[in-house]
């Protein structure tokens, strides 16, 4: 058994260079809040939940993130925009100074794991200048037993020092003075200069991105998972705003988790994490019953506003539009206990297509799923961007472009090899817009996403003939023609526009954008991948 108030032992720091620091090793989130709240780092909402600001950083800082060119990553890495290298001369320098930094402080130490398939645990221990990002680490990692304490040995180790910053990041490859960086033959994920949390969570799944598919044969994925009660998986593969999180909770299906999952060679799925970080950003219990409820003491929230009478205004962005909630996943109801299942049957590509054009649901070839798994498509809107008017394609590679260290079609052959093998049926899901683009037409509605999403777990949209498809004329893709609790009129997105001209100009406009996107995979994706993409014509 977990206890969820472990309060062990104490442990030295000198073997990694850290000397004369207080250590609080393994403190139970109580204590945690309660220093937090001590230190002046944080306060507590009316009911009792932490709330802290993360400073600066409000959000991760992609373009200060790197990979130590060595001899393990230097043939794997995709290098350039998304992956940078830095020298391990530049690293060593900056773990030193790391080191130095935290000697002679009170350090917060918690041993956990990932990956909640036994076959697959990978022990981490991470060390954190303050104790609330030290209460994060035990929502989001998996929390071991008092056994597995005793005799803990980390395989992988995260130093985080967001008080750090690097005085002249010129002089070791840095952009400016904070940074995240990952060292794959030391095994470190080394963050200074920054508070943001989810720069600790997505760089130990950036280094799995990396370790599951080259040493395991795993393939690993930026997806939400659940499982019904005759055991059938389904994925929800989305960036952000598309629902993946809302979708896949389900009070008819045990979640397994909100983000980050492997695809084993034994034909199992298994969540990284043991805990979920959602955006609470105009968050209301009607919209989102399970993150609503599940803010309660032992969840931290991150850059809220608060009202007058101590209760969070979820609606206020002055900090930041990225305000967050990260809490254990014991403190969602209905979960798959232990976080694994069998192969999935159903997987979900969930985009926001503010053009209006993609159709509301359509069933994928395995062709089509990989193009569209490369792309990775969603749409950003007015509003959420300076200088954004109109409808833009935003398009992240496997649905998590800034996680993964690999070129994008190894990640997609091996999806492709896995849903072939599988069976699996693939469905891409459009959350966005209907009858005209952002602006013009309207936000599909929930309830009939949700009626599409449960027609395909029913088996009623399970199996493909002519007769009950039409496909698509730009994009090829198979959409249904009747859907129970969908009107018809609602699966044509063509229809609900009522002017086919200005449909299609429009869903040109968006092939387009897409080709475009594609070219820098061309020659690195099969012929197969390619014959997935959207028909070349212009109306």
């Amino acid at each position: 058994m977990v206890n969820h108030t472990q309060t062990t032992k104490t442990i030295s720091l000198d073997s990694y260079g850290i000397k004369d620091a207080t250590v609080r090793y393994q403190l139970s989130p109580k204590k945690l809040q309660e220093l937090t709240i001590e230190k002046g780092l944080g306060k507590e909402t009316s009911d009792g939940t932490l709330a802290i600001n993360t400073g600066k950083f409000t959000g991760r800082s992609p373009q200060d993130r790197f990979l130590v060119e060595d001899d393990y990553t230097r043939d794997h890495v995709w290098w350039g925009k998304t992956n940078k290298g830095i020298s391990p001369e530049n690293f060593d320098y900056l773990q030193s100074q790391i080191e130095q930094y935290l000697s002679g402080k009170e350090i917060f130490v918690r041993d956990g794991y990932v990956c909640a398939d036994p076959k697959y645990k990978m022990n981490v221990r991470t060390i954190t200048e303050y104790p609330w990002s030290n209460m994060f680490i035990y929502n989001m990692f998996l929390r071991p037993t008092e056994e597995e304490l005793e005799n803990f040995q980390e395989e992988w180790l995260v130093l985080c020092a967001p008080g750090y910053s690097c005085p002249e990041p010129d002089k070791y490859g840095l952009r400016q003075g904070n940074f995240s960086i990952l060292n794959f033959t030391k095994k470190i994920a080394l963050i200074g200069g920054s508070a943001y949390t989810g720069e600790m969570k997505k760089g130990i799944f950036s280094a799995l991105n990396m370790i599951l598919p080259v040493d395991k044969n795993v393939l690993p994925m930026h997806c939400s998972a659940n499982v019904g009660e005759a055991g059938d998986t389904a994925l929800f593969f989305g960036l952000s705003g598309t629902g993946k999180t809302t979708l896949s909770a389900d009070p008819d299906r045990r979640l397994i988790g909100d983000d980050e999952h492997g695809w084993t060679a034994e034909d199992s799925i298994f969540n990284f994490e043991g805990g979920c970080y959602a955006k609470v950003i105009d968050l209301t219990e009607e919209k989102e019953p399970d993150i609503y409820r599940a803010i309660k003491p032992g969840a931290i929230l991150e850059n809220v506003i608060f009202k007058d009478n101590g209760e969070v205004d979820y609606m206020d962005s002055t900090i930041t539009q990225n305000t967050r909630v990260s809490y254990p996943i014991y403190h969602i109801d209905n979960i798959q206990t232990p976080s694994y299942a069998e192969n999935p049957t159903n997987i979900f590509f969930l985009t926001c297509d503010a053009f209006g054009v993609l159709p509301p649901i359509s069933k994928l070839t395995p062709s089509q799923a990989a193009y569209h798994f490369i792309s990775g498509y969603t749409a950003k809107v007015a509003g959420t961007e300076a200088g954004i008017t109109e409808p833009v394609p935003s398009f992240s590679a496997c649905f998590g472009e800034p996680f993964m260290p690999l070129h994008p079609t190894k990640y997609a052959e091996m999806l492709s090899k896995k849903m072939k093998d599988a069976g699996v049926n693939v469905w891409l899901v459009n959350t966005g817009w209907t009858g005209g683009s952002y602006g013009v037409g309207t936000r599909m509605k929930l309830k009939y996403t949700r009626a599409m999403i449960q027609a395909v777990l029913n088996g009623d949209l399970g199996l493909y003939n002519y007769d009950d498809y039409h496909i698509h004329s730009v994009f090829g893709v198979a959409q249904p023609r009747s859907c129970p609790g969908v009107p018809k009129e609602v699966l044509s997105p063509r229809t609900t526009w009522n002017d086919d001209q200005a449909y299609y100009t429009t869903a040109f406009k968006l092939a387009n954008s897409f080709r475009e996107n594609f070219k820098k995979f061309e020659e690195f994706a099969s012929e197969e991948i390619r014959r997935g993409g959207p028909q070349r014509y212009s109306f």
